[in-house]
Protein backbone atom coordinates (compact mmCIF):
# COMPACT_ATOMS: atom_id res chain seq x y z
CA UNK A 1 0.00 0.00 0.00
CA UNK A 2 1.64 3.47 -1.13
CA UNK A 3 1.54 6.01 0.77
CA UNK A 4 -0.72 8.33 -1.47
CA UNK A 5 -3.13 5.29 -1.90
CA UNK A 6 -6.75 5.88 0.45
CA UNK A 7 -7.46 3.07 2.85
CA UNK A 8 -10.91 2.80 0.75
CA UNK A 9 -8.81 1.93 -2.19
CA UNK A 10 -6.70 -0.50 -0.72
CA UNK A 11 -9.47 -2.52 0.53
CA UNK A 12 -11.54 -2.82 -3.10
CA UNK A 13 -7.68 -4.01 -4.25
CA UNK A 14 -7.92 -6.42 -1.50
CA UNK A 15 -11.62 -7.85 -1.89
CA UNK A 16 -11.07 -7.93 -6.08
CA UNK A 17 -10.40 -11.77 -6.32
CA UNK A 18 -6.50 -10.71 -7.57
CA UNK A 19 -3.60 -12.65 -6.02
CA UNK A 20 -2.04 -9.21 -4.82
CA UNK A 21 -2.93 -8.24 -2.00
CA UNK A 22 -3.11 -10.84 0.02
CA UNK A 23 -2.20 -12.06 3.24
CA UNK A 24 1.07 -11.37 4.18
CA UNK A 25 0.59 -7.58 2.90
CA UNK A 26 -2.31 -6.74 5.06
CA UNK A 27 -0.21 -8.22 7.87
CA UNK A 28 2.44 -5.45 7.23
CA UNK A 29 -0.53 -2.74 7.48
CA UNK A 30 -1.71 -4.53 11.11
CA UNK A 31 1.62 -3.95 11.94
CA UNK A 32 1.82 0.05 10.94
CA UNK A 33 -1.31 0.42 13.06
CA UNK A 34 0.48 -1.04 15.73
CA UNK A 35 3.35 0.83 15.67
CA UNK A 36 1.14 3.86 14.83
CA UNK A 37 -0.82 3.16 18.24
CA UNK A 38 2.66 2.79 19.67
CA UNK A 39 4.03 6.13 18.79
CA UNK A 40 0.37 7.78 20.18
CA UNK A 41 0.74 6.48 23.02
CA UNK A 42 4.40 7.55 23.30
CA UNK A 43 3.03 10.97 23.15
CA UNK A 44 0.80 10.89 25.69
CA UNK A 45 2.80 9.65 28.42
CA UNK A 46 5.03 13.48 28.49
CA UNK A 47 4.86 16.45 30.33
CA UNK A 48 4.00 17.02 33.77
CA UNK A 49 4.11 13.67 35.32
CA UNK A 50 6.03 11.77 32.98
CA UNK A 51 9.61 14.12 33.09
CA UNK A 52 11.71 10.88 33.87
CA UNK A 53 9.69 8.81 30.59
CA UNK A 54 10.58 12.29 27.94
CA UNK A 55 13.39 10.61 26.56
CA UNK A 56 12.25 7.19 26.50
CA UNK A 57 8.98 8.09 24.96
CA UNK A 58 10.26 10.29 22.53
CA UNK A 59 12.54 7.27 21.67
CA UNK A 60 9.40 5.11 20.95
CA UNK A 61 7.88 7.89 19.05
CA UNK A 62 11.04 8.27 16.21
CA UNK A 63 11.28 4.48 16.11
CA UNK A 64 7.33 4.02 15.72
CA UNK A 65 7.40 6.14 12.73
CA UNK A 66 10.22 4.15 10.94
CA UNK A 67 8.66 1.00 12.17
CA UNK A 68 5.17 2.33 9.72
CA UNK A 69 7.56 3.29 6.77
CA UNK A 70 9.42 -0.40 7.02
CA UNK A 71 6.10 -1.90 7.21
CA UNK A 72 4.82 -0.07 4.28
CA UNK A 73 7.46 -0.91 2.22
CA UNK A 74 7.00 -4.24 3.34
CA UNK A 75 3.64 -4.21 2.39
CA UNK A 76 4.51 -3.19 -1.04
CA UNK A 77 7.97 -5.67 -1.19
CA UNK A 78 5.48 -8.65 -0.32
CA UNK A 79 2.71 -7.63 -3.43
CA UNK A 80 5.85 -7.95 -5.70
CA UNK A 81 7.49 -11.23 -4.41
CA UNK A 82 4.36 -13.22 -4.26
CA UNK A 83 3.45 -11.77 -7.35
CA UNK A 84 7.16 -12.56 -9.01
CA UNK A 85 6.04 -16.53 -7.58
CA UNK A 86 2.93 -16.60 -9.58
CA UNK A 87 4.71 -15.55 -12.62
CA UNK A 88 7.63 -18.65 -12.07
CA UNK A 89 4.72 -21.03 -11.86
CA UNK A 90 3.17 -20.15 -15.30
CA UNK A 91 6.76 -20.79 -17.03
CA UNK A 92 6.74 -23.42 -19.43
CA UNK A 93 7.72 -27.27 -18.09
CA UNK A 94 7.33 -28.96 -20.96
CA UNK A 95 10.52 -30.17 -21.86
CA UNK A 96 13.38 -31.32 -19.29
CA UNK A 97 15.22 -28.25 -20.32
CA UNK A 98 12.33 -26.07 -19.57
CA UNK A 99 10.92 -27.89 -16.18
CA UNK A 100 14.83 -27.50 -15.09
CA UNK A 101 14.50 -23.73 -15.75
CA UNK A 102 11.20 -23.54 -14.23
CA UNK A 103 12.27 -25.31 -11.31
CA UNK A 104 15.13 -22.91 -10.58
CA UNK A 105 12.99 -19.67 -11.07
CA UNK A 106 10.47 -20.84 -8.43
CA UNK A 107 13.13 -21.45 -6.06
CA UNK A 108 14.29 -18.00 -6.64
CA UNK A 109 11.32 -16.33 -6.08
CA UNK A 110 10.18 -18.11 -3.13
CA UNK A 111 13.42 -17.19 -1.45
CA UNK A 112 12.77 -13.82 -2.58
CA UNK A 113 9.45 -13.98 -1.30
CA UNK A 114 10.19 -15.41 2.14
CA UNK A 115 11.78 -11.86 2.75
CA UNK A 116 8.86 -9.94 3.48
CA UNK A 117 6.82 -12.07 6.04
CA UNK A 118 10.48 -12.50 7.82
CA UNK A 119 10.90 -8.73 7.91
CA UNK A 120 7.10 -8.88 8.93
CA UNK A 121 8.24 -11.01 12.02
CA UNK A 122 10.78 -8.77 13.44
CA UNK A 123 8.93 -5.62 13.42
CA UNK A 124 5.58 -6.90 14.51
CA UNK A 125 7.87 -8.47 17.58
CA UNK A 126 9.77 -5.13 18.11
CA UNK A 127 6.58 -3.72 18.64
CA UNK A 128 5.39 -6.22 20.61
CA UNK A 129 8.30 -5.91 22.74
CA UNK A 130 8.11 -2.32 23.23
CA UNK A 131 4.22 -2.30 24.94
CA UNK A 132 5.26 -4.84 27.53
CA UNK A 133 8.19 -2.16 27.80
CA UNK A 134 5.86 0.86 28.52
CA UNK A 135 2.61 -0.83 30.08
CA UNK A 136 3.29 -0.29 34.00
CA UNK A 137 4.53 3.57 32.88
CA UNK A 138 2.42 4.59 30.06
CA UNK A 139 -0.57 7.23 30.34
CA UNK A 140 -3.16 5.44 31.78
CA UNK A 141 -5.92 7.32 29.49
CA UNK A 142 -4.04 5.34 26.69
CA UNK A 143 -3.43 1.87 28.17
CA UNK A 144 -6.16 0.19 26.11
CA UNK A 145 -4.54 1.85 23.14
CA UNK A 146 -1.29 -0.13 24.14
CA UNK A 147 -3.07 -3.16 24.30
CA UNK A 148 -4.49 -2.31 20.56
CA UNK A 149 -1.19 -1.52 19.30
CA UNK A 150 0.14 -5.38 20.69
CA UNK A 151 -2.90 -6.93 19.52
CA UNK A 152 -2.51 -5.06 15.71
CA UNK A 153 1.15 -6.56 16.39
CA UNK A 154 -0.11 -9.74 17.15
CA UNK A 155 -2.27 -10.05 13.91
CA UNK A 156 0.69 -8.92 12.29
CA UNK A 157 2.87 -11.87 13.59
CA UNK A 158 0.46 -14.24 13.34
CA UNK A 159 0.22 -13.37 9.39
CA UNK A 160 4.06 -13.75 9.31
CA UNK A 161 3.74 -17.33 11.09
CA UNK A 162 1.79 -19.08 8.64
CA UNK A 163 3.33 -17.36 5.39
CA UNK A 164 6.79 -18.64 6.34
CA UNK A 165 5.05 -21.81 7.03
CA UNK A 166 3.59 -22.31 3.84
CA UNK A 167 7.22 -21.28 2.25
CA UNK A 168 9.10 -23.42 4.74
CA UNK A 169 7.30 -26.71 2.82
CA UNK A 170 8.16 -25.06 -0.70
CA UNK A 171 11.45 -23.94 0.16
CA UNK A 172 14.13 -26.94 -1.03
CA UNK A 173 17.95 -25.30 0.53
CA UNK A 174 17.46 -26.73 4.37
CA UNK A 175 19.74 -23.82 5.59
CA UNK A 176 17.16 -21.51 4.51
CA UNK A 177 14.37 -23.97 6.13
CA UNK A 178 16.19 -23.44 9.27
CA UNK A 179 16.14 -20.22 8.96
CA UNK A 180 12.62 -19.74 8.26
CA UNK A 181 11.66 -21.70 11.35
CA UNK A 182 13.31 -19.74 13.58
CA UNK A 183 11.28 -16.78 12.62
CA UNK A 184 8.47 -18.66 13.11
CA UNK A 185 9.71 -19.38 16.98
CA UNK A 186 10.43 -15.62 17.14
CA UNK A 187 6.92 -14.64 16.09
CA UNK A 188 5.25 -17.58 18.54
CA UNK A 189 7.24 -15.49 21.21
CA UNK A 190 5.93 -12.33 20.20
CA UNK A 191 2.45 -13.36 19.68
CA UNK A 192 2.18 -15.38 23.52
CA UNK A 193 4.21 -11.40 24.70
CA UNK A 194 1.10 -9.58 23.06
CA UNK A 195 -1.31 -11.88 24.88
CA UNK A 196 0.15 -10.54 28.55
CA UNK A 197 0.37 -7.43 27.41
CA UNK A 198 -3.01 -6.83 26.66
CA UNK A 199 -4.06 -9.55 29.85
CA UNK A 200 -1.90 -7.19 32.03
CA UNK A 201 -3.64 -4.56 30.25
CA UNK A 202 -7.14 -5.65 31.17
CA UNK A 203 -6.04 -6.54 34.57
CA UNK A 204 -5.27 -2.98 35.18
CA UNK A 205 -8.57 -1.38 33.68
CA UNK A 206 -10.55 -4.10 35.82
CA UNK A 207 -9.13 -2.53 39.28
Amino acid sequence: MSGSETIGSYLNRLAAGRPTPGGGATGALQAAQGAALLGMAARFTTGEGYEDQADRMERIASRSEEIIRTALKVSDDDQEAFAAVAESYKLPGETADEEADRSEAIQRALLGAVEPPRELTRIAAEVIETCAEIVGVVNPNVLSDVAAAAESARAAASTAIVTLEINIRAVDDEGTRDELRRDVERGEVAVATAATVTRRVRDDLAR
